[in-house]
This record gives C-alpha cells, sequence and structure tokens, in this order.
C-alpha cells in the first residue's frame, strides 16, 4: 500500500478560498506546474521563497510515494510590463542596457536562477521548457482562439476577447474574485489601446516593431508571443488539459493566472487546473523589498554578508530553515534579529540529529513516537503547514535531549521509526542540510583531490606527461580545476 492512501492531504485552493481534500486526475499520479522566473535579471530573493514553497510541496507529495510530474518555465521571451507598448518588453531592455543579445541575457540570469536554488537545496524539476522552446505551440493555441470566436486579430497582433469569453457564460475573474464592469472601468489607458476591442483584452501575439529585436514568423506577421500564453501552451502539452496543480506567487493570481484559466477554458473546453496555489510575499525589516526605495537585498548577498542590512553571512540552510518557519500562504518578514533567531534554532535542530545517532534502545518505551509521529504527517496534510511540523520537530529534539539524560527511553523499533521520520522531515521533505557533514565531505573531498595531485605531481616529475594530464583532466570532468602556480598546485571547484 502506498504512503499517500493513509493520509488525507487537503490543499488550500485559491481558485474555491477553502481547503479542499486533495484528489489527483490520475490515481497515484500528480501533474505540478510552477511559473518559474523571467530570466532578465539576478532572481529575487523573493522568487526564491516561492520555489522554495513549491519545492517543499513537491517534496512532501513524492514522500508521499505519488509519481509527481513537476514542470517549472523558464519565461525567456515576451513578457511585457503591458499589452499596449512593446518597448517595455523586459529582455529588450536589458539587452540594451547591458550591450547583450537577449539570449545572452537569458543565459546569464538563467545560469545565476539555477546556482542559487542549488544552493538553496532545491530539487530540478521533472522538465524546465522555455517559453522561445514553444512558439509553434502557442501560435496553435492563438490560432484555435481565433477559429472559435474567442480571439481576434489587429494590426498584426491577436488579443484574447475578454467580453466574448463572459458572453458565453464564462467568468473571466473567477480566480481574483473580479467584477468584469470594475475591470473595465479600472484599466489604464495605454499605447496600443485603440488596437483592442476592449480595455481589459490582453494580447496573445504581438507584432514585433522593426527594430524589436527578438521576432518569430507568424501566419499575422513577425511577432512575438503575449506572457500568459505560454504557460497554456508549456502545461497542456507535459501534463494534459486538466491536470493537478498549479503554482505560483501571489502577485501572478492577477492578471497571469486568471488569463490561464480564460485561454485553456476557451480553447479546450475545460478549466485547466484543478487546485490554483499561491505563496505569499516577502518583506524585509516589515518594509516592501524594491530596488527602487533601497530595501532589497540579492540571495547571494545575503549568503556571503556582503550587505548593510545584516550584522553577517547566513548559510543557505539557515536561509531556507527561516523562510519554512512561515506558512507559504503567509506574508514572511526577515530581518537581522529574525536570522540570527533562524540560525541558532537550526543550529540546535542539527546538534540534535547529529547525538540522535548515538542514542542507544531500551528494553521498554516510554515516549509515544507512534501520535508524535502522527502529528508531523498531519501538519502537512493540513496545506502544507510547514511552521507546525518544525514545532513538532523541536518537539522530536526535547524527546532527544531527554534520552540523553536517561529520563526517557525507546525500544529499538520505535527509536529506528524515530531516527527515520526525523531524517524524513528535516532532509527529506524540508530539504535542510546538515553543515556539519557538508564540512566533513568538504574535508574528505580536499584530502582525496590533495592526494591526486600528489600523484600528479609524481607523474610529472617522472615525465609521465600523459598520466598527469588525464587526473587534471579527469578532475575537471568533476567539476574541479587545478591551477599550477610558483607556490605548487592548488584547486577550486
Amino acid at each position: 500500500m502506498h504512503l499517500y492512501q493513509n493520509q488525507s492531504l487537503k490543499i488550500y485552493n485559491s481558485l474555491s478560498g477553502e481547503k479542499e481534500l486533495f484528489i489527483p486526475v490520475h490515481e497515484g499520479h500528480v501533474g505540478m506546474y510552477v511559473c518559474g522566473p523571467t530570466v532578465y535579471s539576478n532572481v529575487h530573493l523573493g522568487n526564491c521563497r516561492t520555489f522554495m514553497s513549491f519545492d517543499m510541496i513537491y517534496r512532501y507529495i513524492k514522500h508521499l510515494q505519488y509519481k509527481v510530474r513537476y514542470i517549472r518555465n523558464i519565461t525567456d521571451a515576451g513578457h511585457l510590463t503591458d499589452d499596449g507598448n512593446v518597448e517595455n518588453d523586459r529582455f529588450v531592455k536589458q539587452s540594451r542596457l547591458e550591450k547583450l543579445e537577449p539570449m545572452e541575457v537569458v543565459q546569464k540570469y538563467t545560469v545565476d536562477f539555477h546556482k542559487v536554488l542549488e544552493l538553496l537545496n532545491l530539487l530540478p524539476p521533472n522538465i524546465e521548457p522555455t517559453a522561445t522552446g514553444h512558439i509553434l505551440e502557442q501560435i496553435e493555441i492563438t490560432q484555435k482562439l481565433i477559429e472559435t470566436g474567442f480571439a481576434y486579430i489587429s494590426n498584426g497582433s491577436v488579443y484574447f476577447d475578454v467580453l466574448e469569453y463572459n458572453k458565453r457564460g464564462l467568468n473571466y475573474g473567477e480566480l481574483s474574485n473580479r467584477n468584469i464592469d470594475e475591470l473595465l472601468a479600472n484599466t489604464r489607458d495605454l499605447d496600443g489601446q485603440d488596437e483592442k476591442k476592449n480595455p481589459a483584452d490582453f494580447a496573445l501575439w504581438k507584432q514585433a516593431s522593426p527594430a524589436h529585436i527578438m521576432r518569430w514568423s507568424s501566419p499575422w506577421g513577425d511577432g512575438f508571443p503575449g506572457w500568459h500564453l505560454e504557460c497554456t501552451a508549456m502545461s497542456t502539452k507535459y501534463l494534459g488539459q486538466r491536470f493537478d496543480i498549479h503554482g505560483g506567487g501571489m502577485d501572478l493570481k492577477f492578471p497571469h493566472h486568471e488569463c490561464e484559466i480564460a485561454q485553456g477554458k476557451a480553447c479546450n473546453g475545460t478549466s485547466p487546473v484543478n487546485y490554483w496555489m499561491h505563496a505569499n510575499m516577502l518583506t524585509m525589516n516589515s518594509q516592501r523589498m524594491s530596488k527602487s526605495t533601497g530595501n532589497y537585498i540579492l540571495p547571494m548577498e545575503l549568503f556571503n554578508g556582503e550587505n548593510s542590512f545584516f550584522e553577517k553571512a547566513f548559510s543557505p540552510s539557515v536561509v531556507r530553515f527561516c523562510f519554512l518557519q512561515a506558512h507559504y500562504r503567509s506574508v514572511l518578514d526577515i530581518s537581522n534579529e529574525g536570522m540570527l533567531a533562524s540560525e541558532k534554532g537550526f543550529n540546535r535542530l542539527m546538534e540534535a540529529i547529529d547525538s540522535l545517532k548515538d542514542i542507544q534502545d531500551s528494553a521498554t518505551s516510554t515516549l509515544d513516537i507512534a501520535s508524535w509521529k502522527t502529528a508531523c504527517y498531519d501538519a502537512m496534510n493540513d496545506d502544507f503547514n510547514s511552521p507546525i511540523l518544525i514545532a513538532q520537530l523541536f518537539e522530536a529534539v526535547r524527546y532527544i535531549n531527554l534520552m540523553k539524560e536517561g529520563k526517557e527511553s525507546l525500544n529499538a523499533s520505535d527509536l529506528e521509526t524515530f531516527r527515520k521520520t526525523v531524517n524524513a522531515f528535516v532532509f527529506d521533505v524540508l530539504g535542510l542540510q546538515n553543515q556539519n557533514e557538508i564540512s566533513a565531505n568538504n574535508d574528505k573531498l580536499e584530502g582525496v583531490v590533495n592526494m591526486l595531485i600528489g600523484m600528479r605531481n609524481e607523474a610529472r616529475a617522472n615525465k609521465n606527461w600523459g598520466l598527469s594530464d588525464e587526473i587534471r583532466d579527469k578532475l575537471l570532468e568533476l567539476g574541479i580545476q587545478l591551477k599550477d602556480g610558483k607556490e605548487g598546485t592548488t584547486f577550486s571547484l
């Protein structure tokens, strides 16, 4: 029997505004799509929180032994700040600013994104599709929407007809609880709005001006896709017309996810997603993080301590622990005092786990491990409540300390269950990393590499250049680069 069959996982569905029992489209299988980064700048710390939240969700669903297909896209084209002015294409603006080709900008910041998420110990998605890799699919969907009367061509661009959608008994605004009349009244006048039948209509395809760098051929002329279309194209391609979970930041609920629902219903005749999930925002020192106000910090600046907000550097695992102490749907505020407290708590947890290895079993159990284990699952089954889970893990720390003092005991079976459950939730589900083990592993790695450097030096002294080069090249394949200098040979990872 699979573990998920013994659980009652409930997920807060943004569409209904309620926690709902999780029932997958296909039993034992979960399709999950999360809106990824727009790679025109360094990944924002707030975005890291969103991706980390869904990493924790992905990890727990996998822990329940579901077979998961997790898709997280890369937006590398078509992300306009509005639908009116093509000059607001973020990639074009950044390429001009940095004097780089747009795809050089994309590559630069995609590498940064992956590096930061790897440091934070996020699992990679099963598929990481890009907008530019799915232009044909986006054109096909646009053609279908035109044919069915949900979209119209205007001056080489194509727009989704929101009023037509509502006339057919559908409800644009159902996710964000917005009224179509209010939307029309509150829509700002933008350049290019005269192309639209209604101000609330959104772009499926934009005509490229002669100076626009990123452009593709289409039945309507050279242009590029609208931002909302890519996620509909990629999610349905890899997960089907209806799938289980769609996630993203709270800021994407409107208009991005609202438009996805409309595109899915209009194109395929069905609501595309069963459970819409939204992670809340990150603030710093009780204020919104913003470059314009200066209340802003990059993830790497938090890791290396090169900033004016925090008194020291904090390891990625401490940052991860801090983030998971708040529920994913709650606003999380970080501060110097908060990070110091998180570091203290994280170290206390890891010290207890290290000492758990040395605890011996007894003839009898004086602790109710079964109830404690159930409480851990109850926390995560209640809409992935990581703060309550962490509270249960600190109850485990208390148990460990009492056993060390000889005040409580566990028999062999309970002790094995306790160890497995602690490790599963701390490392597999929450994705924390034991810094002591990482340091120990790094020390072992350094010893092995220095041994190989010694063998290489001996080979060079004997003019065995073939062996010398082989050692250097094999290490390079593993990401370890040797550097020969006057002081001897050093290495870097």
